[in-house]
């Protein structure tokens, strides 16, 4: 039996600073989840989790890829599988377009479809001694 390997995990700040040099998002949330709300970057495809076994070969192979997804894990389902496929250049984003929306990063549509009422991430929320690290 092969030994799998483990998914390297970003968080959306970190993605951000990925799409700025270029990587390739690749959103696996499946067409009606797309049309209601989308991540609004220059490089994106769209590649649901329900075709993903028979469309994965589209995705290159010699470009930084971030899979993403609602909350991360059907992304990390899909990039271990593509890790487990040859891909070296593949990473996870952690808490999927979520945080993402909570983060105030660029979308397109209406974000209460995963956001309802809330408008901000605790997650940066600084602690007493102010040492916590945004994701």
């Amino acid at each position: 039996m092969s030994a799998q390997q483990l998914v390297k995990e970003i968080c959306p700040t970190t993605t951000q600073e990925w799409v700025k040099n270029g990587a390739l998002l690749v959103d696996v949330r499946e067409q009606d989840e797309i049309e209601a709300l989308s991540y609004d970057v220059p490089n994106i495809m769209h590649v649901p989790l329900s075709e993903f076994e028979d469309r994965f070969t589209e995705i290159p192979k010699d470009k930084d890829v971030v899979m993403v997804c609602r909350s991360g894990g059907r992304s990390l389902r899909a990039a271990g599988f593509l890790v487990n496929h040859g891909y070296d250049k593949v990473v996870n984003m952690q808490h999927g377009m979520i945080r993402w929306a909570e983060k105030g990063f660029p979308t397109k549509g209406d974000t209460s479809a995963v956001l309802g009422n809330k408008t901000s991430s605790s997650c940066c929320t600084p602690s007493a001694d102010s040492s916590s690290k945004c994701c």
